[in-house]
């Protein structure tokens, strides 16, 4: 099971895809999860707090548990605090993360050029503030072509 997680804009959804083609397992996103308020709030700019995030980390973390002990999966999510990583992981066997890191003006740009996705890109500040970063996992920079993060993804955890 990997979770390929940072603030919004890496690439997560991108990576997440490629990774799960590459390894022959599902890919799943996230943001899929998320209840319609949810998505309307910050769709409208408004962070989301612990309180709206509690249900939505609930059902992904019982989606993982079920997708750990079949084939697996490849999960696209933000994760950006550990306590909901924690969270996310504890139903699960084995939980692969990946970091997707990147600096904010790129992040950004991607943000202002992408069509029809719900996320508000004033929200970016308030992502990079809640990330905390993990001392486990593999950590990549989005600066590289989407086929050598795959790579060095692969790399690291086999």
């Amino acid at each position: 099971m990997y979770i390929v997680f940072g603030v919004s804009g890496s690439g997560k959804s991108t990576i997440g895809k490629l990774l799960a083609n590459r390894l022959k397992i599902p890919h799943f996103d996230a943001d899929d999860f998320h209840p319609k308020a949810n998505l309307d709030k910050m769709k409208s700019g408004q962070p989301l707090n612990d309180g709206d995030r509690a249900p939505w980390l609930e059902r992904l973390s019982t989606e993982i548990g079920a997708w750990s002990q079949a084939a697996g999966a490849v999960l696209s999510c933000s994760a950006l605090k550990e306590k909901y990583r924690q969270q996310l992981s504890s139903k699960a066997d084995d939980v692969r993360w990946v970091l997707l890191l990147g600096e904010k003006e790129v992040l950004a740009e991607r943000l202002a050029a992408r069509k029809g996705h719900f996320f508000n890109p004033k929200l970016l500040d308030s992502q990079f503030k809640d990330l905390e970063i993990p001392t486990y996992g593999c950590h990549v920079d989005v600066k590289d072509a989407p086929d050598k993060i795959i790579e060095d993804i692969i790399n690291h955890f086999i």
